[in-house]
């Protein structure tokens, strides 16, 4: 059972909770083994869940700009508690800012689509911020900023 956790730490990263479910899958296994196993990975250090979301979150926002609200929801869907989660995100957007992040994006979507021209380019724009996870008022603030008086009524 050790071996399989460690073959399933090597392929990638894993939350604790997404590495006990896979370990209950394997055959032969009892919450007790795996629970025991989980123990000494936590022992020796190879599961943590707050410095894996802390990694997986620095990563994704060096990757590329992505908003608070959907590494949150990243990070949620990888079975990380919210309290772990709040304080991973709070130390990525203290070093890069969300403001930044935003800048990076709307600055790579108008070099490939170019400036919004009409209202529905400028509602294209605002949904492709909220879907990186921007916050509203600023997705709001933003596109309204770069599309000021691009456009008539």
């Amino acid at each position: 059972m050790f071996q399989r956790a460690g073959k399933l730490l090597a392929a990638k990263q894993r939350s604790v909770e997404e590495l006990r479910e896979r370990l209950l899958e394997g055959r032969g296994a009892t919450k007790a083994v795996v629970e025991e196993v989980i123990e000494r990975l936590r022992e020796y250090g190879y599961v943590d869940d707050a410095r894996f979301a802390h990694s997986y979150a620095s990563l994704r926002v060096q990757q590329r700009p992505i908003g608070r609200q959907r590494l949150e929801r990243d990070l949620w869907l990888k079975k990380i508690d919210k309290p772990t989660i709040e304080a991973a995100l709070d130390q990525v957007f203290e070093v890069t800012p969300e403001s930044e992040l935003i800048d990076r994006a709307l600055e790579k979507r108008i070099r490939l689509r170019g400036r919004p021209k009409t209202r529905a380019d400028a509602k294209k724009l605002f949904d492709h911020l909220l879907r990186q996870g921007f916050a509203f008022e600023l997705v709001s603030e933003k596109v309204r900023a770069v599309s000021k008086g691009d456009f008539d009524d």
